[in-house]
């Protein structure tokens, strides 16, 4: 029997045989029918409602309010999430009841950072308000009962929080908790150049790597950063010069654990920091993020001369958690007491004036009174000049939740005894007199100071005056405080420089490469919604930011020729 398809049609008119009815005669037919009236479903006639209003939603008009949590590694993922936003179209806002949409990136350290975090999606929820959820608590427990229905981007995948934000605003909700691979390996996260937002346009903020090679049984962080992947060496020495030619005027490097930087890759901080230095500008500076004592213990002769560069901050945060060797074997620290001291020792000999910071956990599980009082003489013996002091809150799914906890109340004591400890002394009264150079970066929490640092990274007050923001001067510390030391600018001193350009306005999109500002210079490439509307098909593979090369060229071009075939089509069926 011959297939239907083996009959040659010849055209389209050679369809309708002699017999078919033609037009005249179908339009006569229907005189003749009684028109029956169909009741309609009401819920399936919402729900086209719906997806008509969701349609008409043009992405990429609305005000987003970005908030975060948590570390520097956090706020620079949240700088970057706003970059993207604002050269898509979106309207980065700092007030949050003008916001179409909540922004909300998070920390898992504590239960108080998470407390607020859950408060801020109520509280957003309450006011009608769009919410997209970012950062670590979300990774680390995306089933979490308050995240239902929420639209979650992964820690690595940030450069895809334009595609998240997109599909929330349209009404959809979308989960990306995927990790970066290539060829099988884990990656740092996202690229680095990718725009951003900087909080302060003399500061970026390069995460080196993510993750770390630990297992602490108080972490939380873990769950969400994974194992150690660490970006390369040319790609942070290529952000490092274009962070500069910007404006910026000092780096901070970051990462869950600096001093682990590189063992997966075959390289270690040394190479990285010699590498950075040779491209920072005079009197620009650069400060090294928290490294953990077993990685540096390494390094410790080749960080110490890095340390002494005069472009290096002589600045080293080496949290030690507790001064018991049998607290630190319950929290998995891999390093004793006597391997921090070493670090401190080798670096304050080696490095005149470094100034080490420090964490101290009160009341983890098992810390007996005795054990306390060893973290007491400790801090006592290093008179820590930063000391970040934080009583411990069990998070759960880790190793220490299930373990036998210290009471709530020897907790609170404790870390009020060794707040009062730390109160006790002033590390920056021998100071007053000295003449210091230090860069001015940023305004106090007050507004009646500029705040700089100092070679030691020791925060020093200035006078007001506009002229000196972004600059390096010579100043006379007249007063010395706790946490500060207040200086005046000395006589006929020098003023100097470090922004190899102009800085960015604050608000401004930085990282912007060359191959997207000449698509918008030529107008060559739009946002994707411009030539799908809302189609739910959308992949931010073909942001500018995305494309390398002669594909940009490629996909610009089949962009332009598709917008032209959609214009003429509708004007011809109009």
């Amino acid at each position: 029997m011959p297939a239907a398809c083996d009959s040659l049609v010849e055209d389209i008119e050679d369809i309708v045989s002699a017999q078919d009815p033609k037009p005249h005669d179908r339009q006569f037919a229907k005189k003749s029918i009684v028109p029956h009236v169909r009741k309609r479903n009401k819920h399936k006639q919402d729900e086209v409602t719906e997806d008509i209003e969701a349609d008409s939603v043009i992405p990429g008009t609305q005000k987003i309010w970005v908030k975060t949590w948590g570390c520097s590694h956090n706020n620079s993922d949240g700088e970057y999430m706003a970059g993207q936003l604002a050269v898509y179209g979106y309207k980065i806002t700092e007030n949050s009841s003008d916001a179409d949409l909540w922004l909300l990136n998070s920390c898992t350290v504590k239960n108080p950072a998470e407390d607020h975090f859950r408060n801020s999606i109520k509280k957003a929820q309450e006011q009608d308000k769009k919410v997209v959820v970012a950062g670590c608590v979300p990774q680390a427990q995306p089933r979490m009962d308050y995240l239902k229905g929420l639209s979650i981007i992964g820690v690595q995948q940030i450069d895809r929080v334009v595609e998240v934000v997109e599909e929330t605003i349209k009404g959809h909700y979308v989960r990306l908790l995927g990790q970066k691979k290539d060829k099988g390996k884990r990656l740092g996260g996202a690229r680095l150049d990718l725009p951003k937002i900087r909080k302060n346009p003399l500061i970026e903020i390069i995460s080196i790597n993510t993750g770390c090679l630990n297992a602490c049984t108080y972490c939380k962080t873990k769950h969400a950063r994974g194992d150690l992947a660490s970006y390369s060496v040319e790609e942070l020495v290529d952000r490092t010069i274009q962070s500069f030619q910007e404006g910026v005027c000092e780096i901070w490097l970051t990462s869950e654990d600096t001093g682990a930087y590189g063992r997966d890759i075959g390289t270690d901080l040394p190479t990285l920091l010699w590498k950075l230095a040779k491209v920072i500008p005079e009197g620009a500076m650069l400060r090294l993020g928290m490294t953990n004592p077993p990685y540096i213990l390494e390094h410790l002769e080749e960080m110490a001369k890095i340390l002494l560069h005069p472009r290096v901050y002589s600045f080293l945060h080496v949290p030690v958690q507790t001064g018991s060797d049998s607290v630190l074997m319950d929290m998995k620290r891999e390093y004793c007491i006597a391997d921090f001291q070493r670090v401190a020792d080798f670096l304050k000999e080696h490095v005149p004036g470094i100034t080490i910071a420090t964490d101290i956990i009160c009341g983890f599980p098992g810390e007996t009174e005795a054990d306390f009082q060893e973290t007491l003489k400790l801090v006592q013996e290093y008179k820590f000049p930063s000391l970040f002091i934080n009583q411990f809150y069990p998070r759960p799914g880790t190793p220490a939740a299930k373990m036998e906890q210290v009471p709530a109340q020897v907790k609170k004591q404790r870390t009020r005894v060794l707040s009062q400890l730390f109160q006790s002394y002033t590390p920056y009264d021998h100071k007053v007199g000295e003449k210091q150079h230090v860069l001015i970066t940023e305004e106090s929490f007050d507004g009646q100071y500029y705040v700089a640092h100092n070679k030691f990274y020791e925060q020093v007050l200035v006078p007001k005056q506009p002229e000196f923001l972004g600059k390096m001067i010579e100043v006379d510390i007249y007063e010395a405080g706790k946490h500060f030391m207040k200086g005046k600018p000395t006589q006929n001193g020098k003023i100097h420089t470090p922004s190899i350009v102009k800085p960015l306005l604050k608000g401004e999109v930085s990282g912007l490469t060359e191959e997207f500002k000449a698509l918008n210079e030529n107008g060559t490439a739009l946002p994707a919604h411009h030539y799908w509307g809302s189609e739910k098909s959308f992949s931010t593979s073909l942001l500018p930011w995305n494309l390398k090369g002669p594909r940009v060229k490629i996909v610009s071009v089949g962009l332009a020729v598709l917008a032209v075939i959609t214009a003429v089509t509708m004007a011809i069926f109009r």
